[in-house]
């Protein structure tokens, strides 16, 4: 129980730092492309760990050689599924509000649990209850105009797909492994793969990503290298379907940090909102919840 309110706690922090990120994203493809802009912030990703693993190797205890090439092949694939997921994002915010992006990409919140219907995870009906308030928050939260699908939103969406894949990726195959490392190496391997179709677009621009860096710094110190390490930290101890949840207060966050540092106004609406994701937050990490959560990994 204490490893999973760590997690949690973990998990929050990251969801804390990407609730803020959507803006510092938009505002870097102004000046440059998104597939220059994910090469730059997820090489800084990786780059920022790599003193943190040397720090940390002597006082941990040595992987074996098993150990370490799982952990360079799963992290080569989930960096492949986060390039996907990454691009889908940064193409969509350009065509579309951040409103409506902070909406469409939460709904990971239902198909995460759907994801683990399909791989055998069954889902309580307290859980379902609480996607579904969280799905409402999202939406009275978000959403201030019609539902109307555009170029960008398809993209949104598609990006909430990749993101369902990732995190049940990492539940199945990195929950053994060295978080920092796992990182490190998925960071690298979306990196390459971004700068990879960059040159190929003619987007990397040295002036371009000067006047770019400081949302580049922003997302790469703290979106990728802090807050996706805290969700690999996390998830080791929290099942994917209440970290979708969790997750899914990007939205609250990203709406409190206007209000407080931008002033700007915070609906009635946007005030219920916040009340339903909360509600759902709650009910979620109830003690009958955590008990079924429990019963649940015991059964897988």
């Amino acid at each position: 129980m204490l490893a999973e309110r760590k997690g949690s706690a973990a998990l929050l922090v990251a969801t804390l730092i990407w609730g803020t990120s959507l803006v510092a994203q938009r505002m870097g493809t102004a000046h440059v492309g998104p597939f220059a802009f994910n090469a730059a912030r997820f090489f800084i990703g990786s780059f920022i760990l790599v003193p943190v693993i040397l720090v940390l190797r002597g006082k941990r205890k040595q992987q074996t050689k098993d150990s370490l090439h799982k952990t360079i092949r799963v992290g080569v694939i989930c960096g492949g599924v986060l390039f996907i997921t990454a691009t889908l994002q940064q193409i969509g915010i350009s065509h579309t509000t951040v409103g409506k992006a902070g909406f469409l990409t939460a709904l990971y919140i239902v198909f995460v649990p759907i994801g683990g219907l399909l791989s055998g995870k069954k889902a309580s009906r307290h859980l379902w209850i609480c996607v579904t308030l969280a799905t409402i928050g999202i939406y009275l939260l978000c959403m201030n105009g019609k539902l109307d699908l555009g170029r960008g939103d398809t993209f949104i969406i598609l990006c909430a797909v990749s993101t369902a894949v990732h995190i049940l990726l990492i539940d199945r195959l990195a929950a053994t492994l060295d978080s920092i490392l796992f990182s490190c190496i998925q960071f690298f391997t979306c990196g390459v793969l971004s700068l990879m179709i960059a040159l190929i677009f003619r987007q990397v621009t040295w002036p371009a990503l000067y006047v770019a860096k400081y949302p580049i710094l922003y997302t790469g110190v703290f979106s990728c290298g802090v807050a996706y390490t805290l969700q690999a930290f996390g998830q080791k101890h929290v099942p994917p379907a209440l970290v979708a949840l969790i997750l899914s207060l990007e939205s609250v966050f990203s709406v409190i940090s206007g209000w407080l540092i931008l002033y700007e106004l915070l609906t009635i609406r946007e005030g219920v909102g916040c009340l339903f994701m909360l509600a759902a937050i709650l009910l979620a990490q109830s003690p009958q919840l955590q008990k079924n959560a429990e019963h649940q990994r015991s059964q897988s």
